[in-house]
């Protein structure tokens, strides 16, 4: 039985957030080690006799914003399409909407990958010895040290957010000569030196996204302050009789409409005043906070385990070994790479690599960009639930730009009020469907990705934040979908269509493979849940009372979940045969997460259909696992409460969709890439369905070890956050819950529910007290 009491709070852990080692340089991007300051991003090879790091710059887009993306013809055959379907003539309206309703994509652009900054040792080559490199997660700074040819090397390199650059010190036991340079031909530049400066201004042109002819002005530079002396050369630095050096990397771009040398002129001079050992001081004390605001303890590994490099540990856990550390250090990589990628103040959210651009999104058959029909929102998925949301307010602004774009296309693809937008976006907020069918014309995109506004509010309950940004945003799209649903004539339902259920495909009576339906699932499920918060929101302001009756109206007339013939959910309104039945996306299990329409408590049956719906797609030939696939599975199975059938999926994703460096990726030979692709959203989608294993919570309710794998018998973890504004600890033993304290807000309710599987109990509490519970 639950029992409660009043306590002081405590907050933190012993347990640090982890490290990554290696007993060796990396030789890959997939081996080299990640920092970022939400803007500047380098990946650190710490060779032995080169060092690399490998830039990439959120702002540096190819491309260029454009009004003339929406077909000119759309408009005017939309009524027909829309006829055809609901005739069943799904072939031929497939065929129609392929001529009239995609968009163009002429400069649509990507982020592109910056050139690499070299440190080239002079000298014989000769053996290294003592040779370790690592990633601190407590600190953001990765280090190496070994030894050659008698002398001793030691490196720091990290990306401080709050100076804006990024800080290599290299030190030496006796005096070394060195040069300094940027190498690889990924954009057009030119390179010169005045000084102690190496400055690089180029041009983000490429032809595979855009037209070879637009995109931003970029200007790299790299300063370096030393103990030696600095020689600038044609394209390179020298740096001779050197034990200590600090190389201080900023970059600008014109994205905005600045100046690109403002920004990296300004950011090295500061830099360069400061001194390394300020530099780091300014560094921790803007990082640490937020990392140590959540610490994940799930048991001890062997010691033999702990002992072995990170590429090691991953490759015996992926053959089935058990490392409870690799897990939670994991976890917190997944923390890190948020904090990295994006703070309040980035210009742009994250994009599918976030701010490490690996060259082979943007180059190739799919852009480094915003995907909204699951990747990005992915992206944010540890952002609230660990501690971190207010990293999610570089979205929302750029939310509004997509706003001002969609209501554009609103108007002049479906001559509709409020706005719109579809699968795929850029830095300029490109709404209009995409440039081919079958993935396309994801209609309810915005309202999936606005979702997230939603989620912050109920985290934080701040009813200016939901007057000021969310509302706005959220009622402008209700109005589009108020104009935009179609009564089906056999049923009254209001259905959402011409529109795809991302990224799938359906076999029509014909045999024909078709996309394109009226009212797939996963429309009904996010329109539902745009009115419903929409009208939520509106009862909390005290707003748009008549605006509140029609939305619950419209939801009254939405058509209703559906089961199938195989017992599975279905995708689509008929029920038809997948004709990919292996393909990745279940996009209507939405219902599942990050909605709660479908529950194993509150519709049993539909909960039972969502699992035969991902044991059918597993069991299919060809499944296409990859990494954000497992992580959303996690996320289902943690809402379906199965926790043992989440940790398979975790893994996978560790390891079989994950690298050395820990890095997730989108394995070849799916969505028509080559080779692995770098992607964010396995590693952050994946941090936040372990939290969700933890601790889960509905606004009235929040509930502790609601899906706790037996594979975790002991274990804690501090500084989770519930809707309402709470943070929960948690501690358990062999299964079962030992302890939870529960902080309160200052401004809350008078009352808490609090659920341990069948046991719920009401606590009365005091606004900004901690509430210790017990089993």
């Amino acid at each position: 039985m639950l029992r409660h009491e009043v306590v002081q709070p405590l907050r933190g852990s012993s347990e640090g957030p982890g490290r990554l080692w290696y007993s060796q340089p990396a030789q890959r991007w997939f081996e080299a080690l990640p920092i970022g300051n939400g803007r500047l991003g380098g990946m650190v090879y710490s060779g032995d006799r080169v060092e690399r790091i490998q830039l990439s710059e959120s702002t540096a887009w190819s491309g260029a914003p454009s009004t003339a993306d929406v077909s000119p013809t759309a408009l005017r055959f939309l009524p027909e399409i829309r006829e055809l379907l609901l005739n069943g003539r799904y072939a031929e309206a497939q065929a129609l909407a392929g001529k009239h309703l995609l968009g163009t994509q002429a400069s649509f652009g990507t982020n592109v990958p910056l050139p690499d900054l070299l440190v080239q040792y002079d000298g014989e080559d000769g053996p290294t010895s003592a040779y370790e490199r690592s990633l601190d997660l407590a600190d953001a700074i990765v280090r190496c040290r070994y030894e050659q040819g008698g002398i001793s090397f030691s490196r720091e390199v990290f990306a401080s957010h709050a100076n804006g650059v990024i800080v290599a010190q290299l030190t030496s036991s006796s005096p070394t000569t060195f040069r300094v340079l940027f190498s690889g031909e990924v954009i057009p530049a030119e390179v010169s030196t005045e000084g102690d400066t190496i400055l690089l201004r180029g041009h983000t042109y490429e032809e595979l996204h855009s037209n070879g002819q637009v995109g931003t002005t970029v200007d790299l530079r790299a300063r370096v302050v030393t103990s030696g002396t600095v020689r600038s050369e044609a394209d390179h630095l020298l740096v001779e009789n050197a034990t200590t050096a600090t190389i201080l990397i900023a970059v600008g771009t014109d994205l905005f409409g600045e100046d690109p040398a403002v920004r990296p002129a300004q950011l090295l001079d500061q830099a360069a005043a400061a001194g390394f050992e300020a530099l780091r001081q300014a560094h921790l004390e803007d990082y640490a906070p937020l990392m140590q605001r959540v610490g994940l303890h799930l048991g001890q590994s062997d010691s033999a385990v702990q002992a072995l490099p990170t590429d090691e540990r991953r490759a015996l856990f992926a053959k089935g070994g058990e490392d409870p550390e690799l897990v939670a250090l994991y976890f917190q990589f997944g923390r890190y790479l948020t904090i990295a990628g994006t703070r309040e103040d980035s210009p742009l959210p994250l994009a599918l690599q976030g701010v490490w651009n690996d060259g082979r999104a943007s180059g190739g058959p799919w852009t480094n960009d915003f995907h909204l029909d699951i990747n990005t929102q992915q992206n944010y998925w540890a952002a609230e639930i660990t501690g971190l949301g207010e990293l999610q307010q570089p979205l929302f602004r750029w939310i509004e730009t997509l706003r001002a774009s969609g209501r554009r296309t609103a108007a002049d693809m479906y001559g509709a009020p409020g706005w719109v937008s579809h699968t795929v976006s850029n830095a300029w907020g490109y709404s209009a469907p995409g440039s081919g069918l079958g993935w396309g014309l994801h209609v309810t995109s915005g309202i999936w990705i606005s979702l997230q506004l939603w989620e912050h509010f109920e985290y934080n309950r701040d009813l200016g934040f939901l007057a000021d940004q969310a509302y706005p945003v959220l009622r402008e799209a209700a109005e589009f979908f108020l104009a935009y649903l179609t009564e089906d004539p056999a049923t009254g339902w209001l259905l959402s269509g011409p529109s795809d259920s991302p990224e799938n495909w359906y076999l029509s009576p014909e045999g024909d493979q078709c996309s394109l339906s009226m009212g797939a699932t996963c429309d009904r499920v996010l329109v539902e849940a745009l009115f419903r918060i929409c009208g939520e929101a509106s009862e909390l302001l005290g707003v748009d009372a008549e605006f509140r009756r029609a939305l619950f109206d419209a939801r009254g007339k939405l058509s209703p979940f559906r089961v199938g013939k195989h017992g599975q959910l279905q995708e689509w309104l008929i029920d038809f045969d997948e004709a990919v039945p292996s393909h990745r996306h279940t996009t209507h299990l939405v219902a599942l997460y990050p909605e709660r329409q479908i529950t194993p408590r509150d519709t049993p049956e539909l909960a039972r259909a969502a699992e035969v719906t991902i044991e059918r797609r597993q069991a299919a030939d060809g499944w296409e696992q990859t990494e954000w696939v497992e992580a959303n599975l996690m996320a289902y199975y943690a809402r379906l409460l199965q926790g043992d059938r989440a940790v398979q999926h975790l893994r996978g994703l560790i390891g079989d969709a994950s690298e050395h460096n820990l890095m997730s990726y989108s394995v070849a030979g799916i969505a028509g890439v080559e080779e692995n692709v770098y992607s964010f959203d396995g590693n952050s989608g994946g941090t936040g369905a372990i939290a969700e294993l933890l601790v889960q919570s509905t606004g009235t309710e929040i509930e502790l070890l609601p899906a706790l794998p037996t594979s975790w018998p002991d274990g804690s973890v501090h500084g989770l956050r519930a809707r309402g504004g709470y943070t929960v600890d948690v501690s358990w033993r062999a299964g079962h819950l030992e302890r939870a304290l529960i902080a309160t807000p200052t401004e809350g309710p008078a009352s808490l529910r609090v659920r341990l599987g069948d046991e719920v109990i009401d606590l009365p509490v005091e606004p900004g007290s901690t509430v210790a519970i017990t089993d």
